[in-house]
């Protein structure tokens, strides 16, 4: 179970680490010799996280991941031994008496700025060595230095250099130019936010703590980073290749106007933190709990349909009643109710424990569909884009058409 206290707690004393809710993260981090702390008790998981100690993150997570190759010495050369067989019927040649003699002791030697070659001259063998020089040593990377370095790093930020650094930064440029191409529009983090959120980089905190909760725009806490850090520790060696998998096959289908209208107001939301009851984009105190700002599953749902105001949006805004799962999942007679195969863009899902047979009572989850096999919703992840597989399809229960019951089907 982890510890959770509120942001801002310092060090123990004594050497113990800090109280925090991701002590087992950072001991991942720190037993890998990453963030610069040798212990959790030296982490500092409140303090903001630098633009340059993001950049070092990303790169040391890059060395442990894919290390570069280690140089390898080649073997010395081989030693050439040529021995003259005095019965191969070769004459030694003579020497001039009369001739200045030269001192047996003394060896020639020829040098090159590549080889050296030696070469000792007997009556029946001669010897040459050749010497290669040694190879230059390569100095160790280190991590590139970054313009701001001092600057705090916000929390799209740190999942944007993340993804980046995992290689994943072709697969968040598709799912945004797929959304694109199917004329909505998004904020700059929609494809890296996706990505990150697809690796588990973020993490839902209990209610009670909603306070460290951290909008997009928010600087980042080392707290978080070594979260994201240990996970992909843990898990990057197989969910790489699935999430790129998945922004391969992404795609979207042609929307209407209106349909267009819903699901730009859901993306405009990418990156938000869950929060229990929450329904806005600032500060909101709900149930007790303060929060900066988040959604739950079925407040996301209501901000997207019934607290945004559309031109000429007629019902739309009174067609979703109550403010559970439970009850807008229950407030259309069961004739209108949509199926799996039938699911337009726009549409409202709804999820419970036994699929199809589940009652409203037993619908826990909600999101809207965006066409494709995709839907947005916000989870323990926040505000994301899932496939509609596995436990999505096992517990789709059924979905709703608000547009339909508006009469703004165009």
């Amino acid at each position: 179970m982890l510890g959770l206290v509120p942001a801002g707690g310092a060090a123990a004393a004594g050497g113990k680490a800090a109280a925090t809710w991701a002590l087992p993260q950072i001991r991942v981090v720190t037993a890998a010799h990453l963030m610069g702390a040798k212990t959790p008790a030296a982490f500092r998981p409140t303090g903001a996280l630098t633009n340059q100690a993001l950049a070092n993150l990303v790169f040391g997570l890059q060395q442990l991941l894919s290390p570069p190759p280690t140089a390898v010495t080649p073997p010395p050369p081989p030693q050439i031994d040529t021995t003259t067989d005095p019965t191969d019927g070769t004459t030694d040649p003579v020497t001039d008496p009369t001739q200045t003699t030269t001192d047996p002791t003394d060896t020639p030697t020829t040098t090159t700025d590549t080889t050296t070659i030696t070469t000792t001259t007997d009556t029946d063998t001669t010897t040459t060595t050749v010497t290669e020089p040694a190879p230059v040593p390569v100095p160790p990377p280190t991590p590139p230095r970054v313009t701001d370095g001092a600057g705090a790093a916000t929390m799209a930020t740190l999942d944007a250099q993340l993804v980046d650094g995992l290689g994943l930064g072709a697969a968040a440029a598709e799912f945004a130019q797929k959304a694109h191409d199917a004329g909505l529009t998004f904020p700059w983090r929609f494809g890296t936010e996706v990505v990150a959120r697809l690796l588990g980089l973020r993490i839902d905190h209990p209610a009670r703590e909603d306070s460290l909760e951290l909008l997009p725009n928010d600087p980042a806490t080392r707290a978080e980073a070594a979260y994201s850090a240990a996970q992909i520790i843990r898990t990057s060696g197989w969910l790489v290749p699935v999430v790129q998998a998945a922004a391969d096959s992404f795609s979207l289908p042609q929307l209407s106007r209106w349909q267009k209208r819903i699901i730009d107001t859901a993306f405009a939301r990418i990156g938000m933190p869950y929060v229990w009851g929450g329904t806005s984009d600032g500060r909101e105190t709900d149930f007790g709990v303060a929060a900066r700002g988040g959604y739950d599953c079925s407040g996301f749902v209501w901000r997207v349909y019934k607290l945004t105001r559309y031109p000429d949006e007629g019902d739309l805004a009174s067609t979703l009643r109550g403010r559970t799962t439970y009850v807008m999942s229950g407030e259309v007679p069961r004739s209108e109710l949509i199926d799996f195969l039938h699911l337009q863009p726009a549409d409202v899902l709804f999820f419970g424990a036994r699929g199809p047979n589940s009652s409203p009572s037993q619908v826990d989850h909600m999101g809207i569909y965006i066409g494709d096999g995709w839907l947005i919703q916000s989870s323990d992840y926040g505000v994301a884009l899932a496939p509609l597989t596995g436990w999505y399809r096992r517990h789709f229960a059924w979905a709703r058409r608000p547009l339909r019951e508006a009469g703004l089907a165009g």
